[in-house]
């Protein structure tokens, strides 16, 4: 799945208003181009496209982020890396819910693609509030398919959840922007690489403002 294909199914059920991202509509970050978008989901909340080229097309990467503050879900963030024949889908949710929920959905759809090769995630800061139906998987063009399939279900799985509407707003965008500083705090892997190129300010604006819309 592209994020213009997520961006198509959140459509169906709600309505994307856009909004500005000015300077940050381009950038060019160690070789590679980058286009964002942001946009205001309404019974939703924040979501926001990075698209990415680089190294005479040899590289792509498509990242889509979702941070619920109006429906109880876990913050989701999509990256889909295509480099040098490999074809790497890391799906991570991060716990910013304020009351239970049901993932089993997720949790099966992941078990149904276990044959898929498990990429290493490394040991990060925020490993304890990533949720266990986040997916990393790597493999080639022969796999294309089945990750496209396990992208697209899980997806769907996640996106019809049945997440109640949040009753403490402050609370649940609290619990977003404590991910979002913890960050630009203690680094991750596109964290660094933004904070190398644009330096710590200009990241911060980016993270807090655009890509995850915590500011």
């Amino acid at each position: 799945m592209t994020s213009t294909t997520f961006l198509r199914v959140i459509d169906d059920s709600y309505s994307l208003v856009p909004i500005s991202v000015g300077e940050f509509a381009k950038l060019k970050v160690n070789g590679m181009k980058f286009t964002i978008q942001a946009y205001h989901v309404e019974g939703l909340g924040h979501v926001s496209v990075m698209r990415a080229k680089g190294f005479f097309g040899l590289m792509k990467m498509d990242t889509l982020m979702i941070v619920p503050d109006e429906r109880d879900l876990p913050l989701y963030s999509y990256d889909r890396i295509q480099a040098m024949g490999n074809d790497t889908l890391i799906v991570e949710l991060y716990n910013t819910l304020t009351q239970p929920l049901d993932l089993s959905l997720m949790s099966h759809i992941k078990a149904k693609f276990r044959h898929l090769e498990e990429r290493d995630p490394g040991v990060h800061w925020y490993d304890s509030i990533k949720l266990p139906e986040s997916i990393s998987k790597k493999g080639k063009k022969a796999q294309r398919d089945d990750l496209e399939a396990l992208a697209a279900e899980h997806f769907s799985a996640y996106l019809h959840a049945p997440a109640k509407k949040v009753a403490d707003v402050a609370k649940k965008k609290d619990l977003s922007k404590e991910y979002v500083e913890g960050l630009l705090r203690e680094g991750g892997p596109s964290t660094d690489v933004f904070k190398k190129a644009l330096g710590e300010e200009k990241t911060a604006k980016l993270f807090r403002e655009i890509l995850f819309g915590i500011a």
